[in-house]
C-alpha cells in the first residue's frame, strides 16, 4: 500500500489486489484529481472581467459593455444555458446551446438600462451541460434621474405684424439636474418658425442653448400656436405658447391733379421718380386731357417726386412742370 500512496498524484489509472486482514481488496480505480471533485469546467472556462459595473446610467438610457468567454483546456465545452438576474440588466449577442472548443472563446454584450433611479446589482450565469456547472459575472450599476428641460419664456407675443412681413425674438433652453439629448422641434402651425439650433444635441446640466422665432403672417387675425421641444428630459416635450396678430396690408395711394395748358394739348403725361430732380419715369399708359391722375403702384415708406407735360397736336412734349413730393407712410 505504501507504494500505491507515494504514486497517488501521478498515477491517474490504477488497479491493484491486496489482502487486509480477512477481507479481500479485489479492484479499485484511482480517478484524476479534478475529475473526483467534480470542477473540470470552471478551471477551463474563464470570464473576462469577472465583473462588470456600468457605473452611473440616466433612466431611460443604456449602457452596454462587451463579455468574453475563453475555454483554455484541451477538451470542448457545451454552454448549455443562461441565467440574466437583476432589474434592468440583459445580454445578447450569444445562443445558447453552444459547443466552444478547446482554446476558443467567445464576445457577447451585457446591457443596463435602468428603469427606476437607485442601485442595481445583478448577474449572468453560465450554465455547462457536460459538467452541469456555472460560471457567473456579478454586475452593478447606478440609475439615475433624467435631467430637466425649460424654455423661455414660456409664452411669447409678437403683437401686430404686418401680413407679409416678419417678426423675430429670441429664447432660451436650458438643461437641469443631468444632461439633455435634444432631437428636434415642431410647431402647431406654419406662421412660425425656429433657427438657430441644430438638432440634435446635447445639452450638459446647467447649459443654456439659444434661438430665434418668427412670426411670418400669412392672413390677417389672431394666430396662436404651440412650439414643442422634443428630448429625453423627464418633461419632454417642452412646450412654448406662441401669439401673434397679422394685420392687412395697408392701401396707400398718391393723387395728383395740375392746372390745364393754356395752349391746345391731345393730354398730359405723368411722370415719377426716386428722387428729387429725376431722372423720371413716365407711369399714365393713355394720353389723356383729364387734369388729374391716380397713382394706387406705391409702396409704404417710400418717397416719390412727380412732374406733368403737355402734348400738344403734333405728339411735341412741353417742358416738365414743377417737381411735387409725396411721402407714403410707414406700416
Amino acid at each position: 500500500m505504501k507504494t500505491v500512496s507515494n504514486m497517488m498524484n501521478a498515477i491517474t489509472h490504477y488497479t491493484f489486489s491486496s489482502l487486509i486482514g480477512p477481507f479481500m481488496i479485489i479492484s479499485a480505480v484511482l480517478l484524476p484529481a479534478a475529475t473526483m471533485f467534480g470542477a473540470a469546467g470552471n478551471k477551463s472556462l474563464t470570464a473576462n472581467p469577472t465583473s462588470i459595473s456600468f457605473g452611473s446610467v440616466q433612466v431611460g438610457k443604456s449602457e452596454t459593455q462587451f463579455e468574453t468567454l475563453t475555454n483554455s483546456g484541451k477538451s470542448s465545452i457545451i454552454l448549455s444555458s443562461d441565467t440574466v438576474a437583476g432589474s434592468g440588466f440583459s445580454m445578447s449577442g450569444l445562443t445558447l446551446p453552444l459547443t466552444l472548443a478547446g482554446g476558443h472563446s467567445v464576445t457577447f454584450r451585457i446591457t443596463f438600462a435602468p428603469k427606476t433611479s437607485g442601485s442595481a446589482s445583478g448577474s449572468v450565469s453560465i450554465n455547462f451541460k457536460a459538467s452541469n456547472s456555472r460560471l457567473q459575472v456579478n454586475l452593478s450599476g447606478l440609475g439615475t434621474s433624467a435631467g430637466k428641460l425649460a424654455v423661455s419664456p414660456t409664452t411669447m407675443d409678437f403683437g401686430g405684424v404686418l401680413v407679409g412681413s416678419s417678426k423675430s425674438q429670441a429664447g432660451t433652453l436650458s438643461a437641469s439636474g443631468a444632461p439633455v439629448g435634444v432631437s428636434s422641434d415642431s410647431f402647431t402651425s406654419s406662421e412660425f418658425t425656429l433657427s438657430g439650433l441644430k438638432f440634435p444635441f446635447t445639452l450638459a446640466a446647467g447649459q443654456t442653448a439659444s434661438f430665434t422665432l418668427t412670426f411670418k403672417p400669412q392672413t390677417s387675425g389672431t394666430a396662436t400656436a404651440n412650439l414643442s421641444v422634443a428630448s429625453d428630459a423627464s418633461n419632454s416635450p417642452t412646450r412654448e405658447s406662441l401669439t401673434g396678430t397679422g394685420t392687412a396690408t395697408t392701401q396707400h395711394s398718391v393723387s395728383l391733379s395740375w392746372i390745364a395748358s393754356t395752349s391746345q394739348v391731345m393730354g398730359y403725361n405723368v411722370y415719377r421718380g426716386s428722387q428729387s430732380g429725376g431722372p423720371y419715369t413716365k407711369i399714365n399708359s393713355v394720353l389723356d386731357t383729364i387734369t388729374s391722375y391716380l397713382d394706387a403702384n406705391v409702396q409704404c415708406g417710400y418717397t416719390y417726386y412727380y412732374v406733368t407735360a403737355a402734348v400738344n397736336g403734333n405728339g411735341v412734349q412741353s417742358a416738365y412742370s414743377n417737381q411735387v413730393q409725396a411721402v407714403v407712410p410707414s406700416p
